[in-house]
């Protein structure tokens, strides 16, 4: 085939406006594949559980009076990955596209976010990889919600789709995790970050009367930026209101010299 491959995945959904906005901008680019999860599956990561039962169910969606063969995955978002690689396309995609979520992916917690997941198991298996996301509302997280306007994510979804497919990810960079405020317009300017230390989403505890009673952890969001360096993910997003565009290395080794290593296990 002439046209790109591009897998499409999120953890939303299959139904997410947000997905949807990203399938319509990239077929520009093009052939956009959607293999995603059945079920909402946020803050699955890239997690692989032996539960998912792993069926494939074909439908057709409209959007905006198009019609789209789209694939339902019984898996979390890594899982979609695989299956949309092995078994759904004939031919390994150029390009895996993971978004675009509902609230924005920042901080060290991104190994909670199955956006980020899905793009780190395309990674893994040697696929350039983009993880799209748009800072909304934490009331939003979960939802399906139409107040959210995802034109200008999709606009720099489509932005860096066409660097991965044109150009080779620089070494040492497996993918790109991509942040967009939600007051974006085309215009605003994008910025490489780096990931803040902060835990920006805090977890709470369950207010329940018994442990016997279904109650999850919550979460709160919680920033401060005043400790947070000015090309960190979580500044540049929140404070000056610009793109954050994140390198992501599936190589989690702490870089440290040799010397510091001995003298820590002196």
């Amino acid at each position: 085939m002439s046209k790109p491959q591009i897998l499409l995945t999120n953890d939303d959904g299959i139904r997410s406006p947000g997905l949807w906005a990203a399938a319509e901008a990239l077929s520009q680019l093009g052939f956009v594949t959607v293999a995603a999860p059945r079920e909402q599956s946020s803050g699955t990561g890239r997690s692989l559980p032996s539960t998912s039962d792993g069926v494939i169910q074909e439908e057709i969606l409209e959007v905006h009076g198009q019609s789209w063969k789209v694939y339902a995955v019984g898996g979390t978002p890594a899982q979609a990955v695989q299956h949309g690689i092995l078994e759904i396309l004939s031919q390994k995609p150029d390009l895996v596209v993971s978004g675009i979520n509902y609230g924005e992916n920042v901080a060290t917690g991104i190994t909670v976010s199955g956006t980020v997941g899905a793009a780190m198991e395309a990674a893994a298996m040697g696929i350039p990889a983009l993880a799209m996301s748009l800072e909304t509302d934490t009331t939003h997280h979960l939802t399906y919600s139409t107040e959210i306007d995802f034109s200008i994510a999709a606009h720099f979804t489509v932005v860096f789709a066409r660097l991965l497919l044109e150009k080779r990810l620089p070494a040492g960079v497996d993918l790109l995790k991509v942040d967009v405020p939600a007051d974006a317009t085309p215009a605003t300017p994008w910025e490489w970050t780096q990931l803040s230390r902060q835990r920006y989403y805090i977890p709470v505890k369950p207010k329940r009367a018994s442990w016997d009673i279904p109650e999850t952890v919550g979460y709160d969001l919680v920033r401060d930026l005043s400790v947070e360096p000015e090309n960190s993910d979580v500044y540049t997003l929140i404070h000056k209101r610009h793109v954050s565009v994140t390198p992501i290395t599936l190589d989690m080794t702490a870089r440290l010299d040799e010397n510091t290593l001995k003298q820590f296990a002196h």
